[in-house]
């Protein structure tokens, strides 16, 4: 159910299994202090890791467990080492190599390698290369190449290592000038996207993530060559971290848990379509058929319009019952482990179970939300939970009452929801950075599915057989 984020428990898929000891307070931020330099690696068994709040990197998923590449990598290595580990949050990319410097960490994850950053810090082995492009909105005309930047606001996250590319980009265009400021890159993404700046410098993973979210933004060429991404070490770091560390990397990518990481991260960011009515209209006649059953029996559980579950499923798995994703959720309704494990599901493959355990956890979430929240936006809120979690729903309901809108209204919480990914907002809520934006596309999208079925499917009459359309009895 979830389209990019990852489990912890996930990890299971990989090579091999690994134990996780992270103690955090109220929110992201407070997981770790800086107040005490770590000890030195050879007299600790704590591993001690500087990184940043975002969704390249470390962050809260739907099931209130923590997720993002470097989350993984540094997990799977501090089991390796058999140590605990402990994560600090930097409030910037600029400030990682800070703390480094000040002895806060044993490595700093989550950077990207360049002249700027090799000043201050050495680097372990790069495991994945990305490609700094400038971005455009496409509301405007697409620039071709450097000299059509010049006169132009542009404007690159403080901290990355994109002034380089820019200031060699300087040579075919002298008059170019660009801007660093203290917000990440995905909210500078969003501030393209409102029109507000005219370029943007970001990677190419970034881009692509932002893309789901904002229509309107695409890249208009690439800047430079690609750069690559690895752990930075202090310059006096212990060789036998160091040492370690190249082992780790090589093993890894020996056997496939890089590029398994990889690819669940990255290897299916793209451009959500929009509904695509054919396929349902289809798989309607073909699939259907064999599941109506599980979805009536759905509805009688759970006084749930089965249409709409039905809806959910689709939008989930288009009613594939063998449906597995990269992150390890499975069957029809795409259900986490956490969550089968809740609905005392014994095979998420199996049809029955899972439309059923699907449909119980969806009316958990409408049951849990406060009374006065009336139909239809109470479904709508719950389906937006189903796919990022309750926790996260009540913190955008958090912000829409900052930001004097209704927390009891979809139309709102359509608006603050996609406010959950940037920075500005989430450092300042309790379960911090959240994809919101797709709780919103699935939420629209099986409100779709779910208003074409009504079209072409009969009501459940409960107890008795009902005849559909052609006349058949379901």
């Amino acid at each position: 159910m979830f389209l990019y984020s990852a489990r912890l428990s996930s990890m299971r898929n990989l090579s091999r299994p690994f134990v996780i000891l992270i103690v955090c307070g109220l929110t992201l931020t407070a997981c770790d202090t800086f107040e005490k330099p770590v000890l030195p690696f050879d007299k600790t068994n704590e591993l001690v890791v500087i990184t940043i709040n975002s969704p390249d990197t470390y962050y809260e998923n739907a099931d209130g467990s923590y997720a993002g590449l470097e989350f993984d990598l540094a997990s799977e290595f501090a089991r390796d080492l058999g140590m605990q580990i402990k994560f600090r949050i930097a409030p910037g990319l600029d400030q990682v190599l800070t703390k480094l410097e000040e002895h806060k960490g044993h490595f700093a994850a989550g950077l990207t390698v360049g002249t700027k950053h090799e000043l201050h810090a050495r680097f372990g082995p790069v495991y994945q290369r990305i490609q700094p492009q400038v971005v455009y909105n496409t509301d405007y005309r697409r620039p071709r190449n450097i000299p059509q930047l010049v006169g132009k606001t542009i404007e690159i996250a403080r901290g990355t290592t994109y002034a380089e590319q820019l200031n060699k980009a300087m040579q075919q265009a002298p008059g170019l000038k660009w801007t660093e400021v203290d917000i990440t890159g995905e909210d500078l993404l969003a501030k393209l996207a409102e029109g507000k700046i005219d370029y943007v410098v970001a990677d190419s993973t970034q881009i692509n993530q932002a893309k789901n979210f904002y229509p309107n933004l695409d890249a208009a060429f690439d800047l430079g060559e690609p750069v690559g991404k690895a752990w930075a070490f202090s310059p006096y770091a212990e060789r036998e971290l160091l040492e370690k560390t190249r082992k780790f990397f090589d093993r890894i990518e020996q056997d496939g848990t890089l590029m398994r990481l990889l690819d669940r991260y990255y290897g299916h960011i793209q451009r959500l379509e929009q509904a695509d009515v054919s396929g349902i209209l289809d798989k309607r006649r073909t699939l259907l058929p064999d599941l109506r059953g599980h979805f009536h029996e759905a509805e009688e559980l759970t006084g749930i319009d089965w249409r709409l579950i039905a809806a959910l499923a689709y939008q989930e798995s288009h009613w594939n019952h063998l449906a597995v994703s990269p992150a390890n959720v499975r069957g029809i309704m795409m259900l986490t482990e956490t969550t089968a494990d809740r609905m005392k599901v014994t095979d998420r493959l199996d049809t029955r179970q899972n439309i059923l355990a699907g449909a119980r956890y969806l009316r958990s979430l409408m049951d849990r939300l406060p009374t006065r929240i009336l139909e239809p936006d109470r479904t709508w809120i719950a389906l937006a939970a189903y796919n990022q979690g309750a926790s996260h729903i009540e913190d955008a309901r958090i912000l829409a009452q900052r930001l004097e809108l209704n927390p009891d209204s979809w139309v709102d919480l359509k608006k603050t929801l996609p406010l959950l990914s940037l920075s500005k907002y989430f450092q300042n809520l309790k379960h911090g950075y959240a994809r919101g934006g797709e709780a919103v596309i699935l939420t629209e999208s099986v409100r779709t599915y779910y208003n074409i079925l009504l079209k072409y499917e009969r009501p459940y009459s409960w107890g008795f057989p009902v005849a559909n359309e052609t006349g058949a009895l379901s």
